[in-house]
């Protein structure tokens, strides 16, 4: 069960909860997500990052406005030419299994878990299978992350900790 402010969200297995969050606070709450602002064209097709993907939702009202969830482990890295969107990575951290990279897509910060290693000021494709795009209704908690990767307030703060001492 997953609770916030007093309220049931969620019920389910760990996995379940995982991997068909119902809205942004179980998505965040249960793990790093890549949280965006979507709408969804038609059935099984859903916008966003300015692009239209193929995904396994259905039942939303034409171009109603949803929240996409995408884990960091469920985008592949690809050569740029390869890819749905295109990025540059900002920042390549080494974590033992795997890299975390963060890639910028038009202002976006995206997180991605690969055991690939690129560059850091690398331009590459980022590949998602439709399996891996969560759609969610808009809920009172959407927004609530931002609109971007739910790890994206800790990475702002450790920005913000060094722009105050450069300031200084």
């Amino acid at each position: 069960v997953v609770m916030a402010n007093g309220r049931i969200q969620q019920i389910g297995t760990p996995i379940d909860i995982y991997n068909e969050p119902v809205n942004a606070f179980v998505a965040d709450f249960i793990g790093e997500s890549n949280i965006l602002d979507g709408t969804m064209p038609a059935d099984r097709r859903a916008r966003f990052a300015g692009q239209v993907f193929d995904c396994l939702d259905a039942g939303f009202g034409k171009d109603e406005p949803v929240d996409v969830v995408i884990r960091p482990e469920d985008v592949d890295v690809v050569a740029p030419e390869k890819g749905q969107l295109r990025g540059l990575v900002t920042a390549v951290t080494f974590k033992g299994v795997h890299y975390e990279i963060i890639v910028d897509v038009c202002g976006f910060k995206w997180m991605i878990q690969s055991t690939d290693y690129v560059s850091e000021g690398q331009t590459i494709g980022l590949s998602i299978d439709p399996d891996a795009i969560h759609v969610m209704k808009k809920s009172e908690f959407s927004g609530m992350f931002g609109d971007y990767s739910s790890f994206s307030d800790e990475l702002d703060k450790l920005s913000d900790a060094t722009e105050e001492v450069e300031e200084e």
